[in-house]
This record gives structure tokens, sequence and C-alpha cells, in this order.
């Protein structure tokens, strides 16, 4: 169990190749100024050997202790910017962090925040050489509308976060001469990121994304216009790897939520980014350690992906973790205007070969409640989708990791 002070509050679980740790806030979240999720990405030196469990449990103290030592962050002209929460994930290759700022814009949050990892880091001897790959804002839409709604004056800054984003860059580019905020060229960016990190993506060849062979198994050639072009292909598979850094982050951050206001998904008053996705039905049940053993399963299923070990989906709630993975990479290629009709089909490939049936969607139809819950259910051949076999493997063959697959009754003791 949980410690319940709020100095006191920890958690430390391995899981898979990551060693978790969550931070309690040091005060309760409040709607003052903007709040930020700001996601920064270290990695090991290049050509160091990846990092054992006893040296990520060494990483996640240092990480930890040099963060919760900081209280705030002054910086020019009397600008302050507030961390009151963060969440630690370390793997064999670095760690993963996510802090929560209180800023008066977007830039200061970044900045900040990349100023205080990078001098953490330099003062460690231990992480000295480690490195900052990525530093960037995660704004919820709902955490920025209210934090937007209690501003006043006219520097408003706008509702949109994209325009926000813009809008923060276009102050910036005024006071130093920077050209403005240009939104086809960050799409370009990312584009190209995505098609970087297609490769990891291990795997899925490109047939699993509808790209035709030029010979068929029988020797015969294909008509390869007719299926997916593989630049499709490409992008698509880096839009799943680029979304997984989010479902993974955004998952933590539902963790975190969850953890400190001792709810479930029906009855948390705080906005989450994902778990409000999963079926409505069983709402009630996505408490905090549901949402533990999902982020374990989310974990595991993309390891797998870009591991190249990846076999079939092992179990309902890896179903449910793979729709959210697919709206993940949906929703950033449409962000960026990067979505059309190949990259579309390419996912849609995607997921008609990876699953082997869409049994779940149907827990998102009320009208047929008792399908699949029951034995009736399974006597049509349909997977029992009663919330206690979410985390059950389909068959001996298929594995879940052994912290999911505990019942919350077994992890309490």
């Amino acid at each position: 169990m949980l410690p319940r002070s709020d100095d006191d509050r920890r958690e430390h679980k391995a899981v898979t190749s990551w060693q978790i740790s969550l931070r309690a806030p040091a005060r309760p979240w409040h709607a003052e100024g903007v709040t930020y999720a700001v996601t920064v990405d270290t990695s090991i030196p290049v050509g160091s050997p990846e990092m054992d469990a006893l040296q990520r449990a060494g990483a996640v103290a240092l990480l930890e202790k040099g963060i919760s030592a900081v209280e705030g962050i002054e910086g020019p002209d009397g600008m302050e910017v507030d961390i009151f929460e963060s969440i630690v994930a370390v793997h064999p290759g670095g760690a993963l962090l996510t802090i929560f700022v209180d800023a008066p814009a977007l830039e200061f949050a970044e900045d900040s925040v990349q100023s205080v990892v990078g001098e953490l880091l330099e003062r460690s001897e231990l992480l000295a050489e480690w490195t900052i790959d990525r530093c960037e804002v995660q704004l919820h839409p709902q955490l920025t509308q209210e934090s937007l709604d209690a501003a006043d004056g006219p520097d408003t800054p706008p509702t949109d976060a994209a325009a926000r984003k813009a809008h923060h860059a276009t102050r910036s580019g005024d006071s130093d001469g920077q050209d403005d905020y240009d939104a086809e060229a960050e799409a370009q960016a990312v584009r190209s990121r995505m098609l970087t990190m297609s490769a990891e993506l291990r795997s899925f060849p490109p047939v699993m994304f509808g790209v035709l062979d030029p010979e068929d198994e029988d020797g015969e050639e294909e008509d390869v216009e007719a299926g997916v072009l593989p630049e499709d292909a490409k992008l698509a598979a880096g839009a799943l790897v680029y979304g997984a850094h989010l479902l993974v982050d955004e998952l933590f951050q539902d963790v975190q939520t969850l953890t400190q206001t001792r709810s479930n998904v029906a009855e948390c008053e705080r906005p989450l980014w994902l778990l409000e996705e999963l079926p409505d039905r069983y709402a009630p049940e996505y408490d905090a350690h549901f949402a533990r053993r999902f982020l374990v399963t989310a974990i595991a299923m993309t390891t797998r992906f870009t591991h190249g070990s990846f076999q079939q989906l092992s179990c309902l709630a890896e179903e449910l973790a793979l729709r959210l993975l697919l709206r993940e990479a949906n929703v950033s290629l449409e962000t960026f205007g990067l979505m059309d009709e190949g990259v579309a089909a390419a996912l849609e490939a995607f997921a008609e070969n990876v699953y082997e049936d869409m049994d779940h969607e149907w827990l998102y139809d009320d009208s047929v409640d008792e399908i699949g819950e029951d034995a009736a259910g399974e006597a049509f051949g349909v997977t029992p989708m009663a919330i206690g076999s979410w985390f059950t493997p389909f068959n001996e063959g298929r594995y879940v990791h052994p912290y999911a697959v505990e019942a919350p009754e077994d992890a309490a003791q």
C-alpha cells in the first residue's frame, strides 16, 4: 500500500525494463497561471552498455532526489516557475521525466525545466555524461483552458493549444529577431522524426501495413501499385512509435492523478489523458491499481513491438491498449497535417493484421451488455470481456507481465 502522508507518498515498481518512481505533489494541484507538463527524454552516453536493474534504481534515486530539492526557478525580470510534481521513469538506455510546472509562458516552462535537468545531470558524477534529447511541453486541453480562464488582462494568450504555442514563439521571435513560428516547418520536422523512428518498430515489416511484395509466394509479379506505398507505411510505422511515447507519458500521468485523488475514473474531478477513453461501463473499476496494471501492459506490448519479439496480442487489455495507441498515432498525424488516404490505409491494414478479432469493440456498445461476459458469449466464440478477464492471457502461449496478472486484493497484501 502507498504511504498516506504527502511528504512520503512514493511508489517504486519494476516494470519489465523500466524503473518507475512517482512523486506526489509538494502542494495541492491548482489553477494559478498556466500548468504545463514538460516531458524530458535523456540518454546514457553513446556506446555505453545498457543499465542493469541496480543501476536503474540508482538513477531513479538520483533524479528524484535532485528534482524534489527544487522548489522553484527564478528567471529574468523576476519571472518565476514553480515545480510541483514529477514523474521519473528510468529504462536501460536513459530516463523519461515528466515535470509539472506553473509558468507564465510555454517557452519559460520548457527552458526552465531543461536548465534544471541539465544542471542536475552535470552535478551528478554518475549522470554527468547523459544527454537531453527532448524537452517539450504537452498541453492538456482541459487544464490549459482552466488556467486561461483564470488569467486576466490584454496579454491573455490564445485558448487553442497550437495557437498558444505559435503566440509564444512569435513573442519570442519579436524579442530576439528570430523568425515567427512556422507551422509547416514544424510539421515537416515531425514528419522527418517519424520516418526516422519507423526503424524502431522492428516487429512489423512493410507487408503488415499493406505494402505488397513485388512477387507473391508463387513467384508471380504483384500489382504493387494496388497496395500501400512504402513511404506511407514508413510514416505510419513512425507515427506508432511516436504515439507509443505519448501513450506511456500520458498513462503515467493518469496513474499519478488517480493515486493523488484516491479515486477512480468515474469519480475523479481532475482531467485524465487516456483512461477516460476506455469503455464507460467499467469506469468505477478504473482506480490507481488498475491504471498501474494497464500501464505495465502497455509498456510490455510496445516493448515487444520495438524489440522485434512480438507474436500476438496477449490479452484483452493489450487489445484496448493498442486501440489507444492507434488513436495517439492518428491524432498526432492529424495535428501536424500529415494524415492522408495512404497513411490512413497503412494504419488500417496494420490494425487488421495485428488484431485477431474486433470483439473488444463490443465493450463500447451499451446495447450488448451481456455478450461475451458470460458462458453464453463463450458458446458463440466471443472472448470473455468482463473486466476480471482483461489481464488474463488468451492461452498458455501468451505472456502477460506478472504485475498486471495479479488481482488487486493480491497486490494489497
